[in-house]
């Protein structure tokens, strides 16, 4: 059997749909301090929305993964651009799955979730994690600021395996000359 030399349409729309979510969320998180008070619950709501959307449709991608083979790095790259590409990807979808996980434990923990239930796009009610929501308040508290904390260290992972996952697909195409962009392009 001959590996493709390009992903599958539904791996390369999974891929992008998920990179366009992911980048308008973190374009929400930069600007939420910069909209008008009676705005930033819908923008915060839009960040949940989007962060749930982004954790299904990981899971949906890491399932075509399992049943897709992908195309095989080109055979110049050397051993450790093989290994490092590997381990870079097992961690994007780690942070992918991370980033929504613990924003939806750290939103269950909000001392406030009671009173405001969360929906999805404000249109599909979004159950909280009711183990969560019904600790003892304290416990609750010291549970949201270490999920905040969490959701906000894997943010920084995100940002340094963006580069270098953005670093390496350029260093190949262009310093390269290897076609890896097309891997990926629809």
């Amino acid at each position: 059997m001959t590996l493709p030399i390009k992903y599958t349409r539904t791996a390369i729309t999974l891929h992008w749909i998920i990179a366009l979510l992911i980048s308008i969320n973190l374009v929400l998180v930069w600007l939420v301090d910069y909209w008008p008070e009676e705005r930033v619950r819908l923008v915060i709501d839009t960040h949940k929305s989007i962060g749930i959307t982004v954790l299904a449709l990981a899971i949906v991608r890491l399932l075509w993964r399992y049943t897709h083979k992908p195309p095989a790095l080109p055979g110049t790259y050397k051993h450790w651009e093989q290994r490092a590409a590997h381990w870079a990807h097992i961690a994007l979808y780690g942070v992918m799955l991370l980033l929504p996980i613990s924003g939806w434990l750290h939103d269950s923990a909000w001392k406030d979730a009671a009173t405001h239930p969360m929906q999805l796009f404000g249109l599909v009610p979004w159950p909280r994690l009711g183990w969560i929501m019904n600790i003892e308040p304290a416990t609750k508290e010291m549970l949201h600021d270490a999920f905040g904390l969490l959701h906000e260290v894997a943010a920084y992972l995100l940002y340094v395996l963006w580069v270098a996952h953005v670093g390496g697909a350029l260093k190949h195409q262009f310093m390269d000359k290897e076609p890896e962009l097309q891997r990926m392009l629809p």
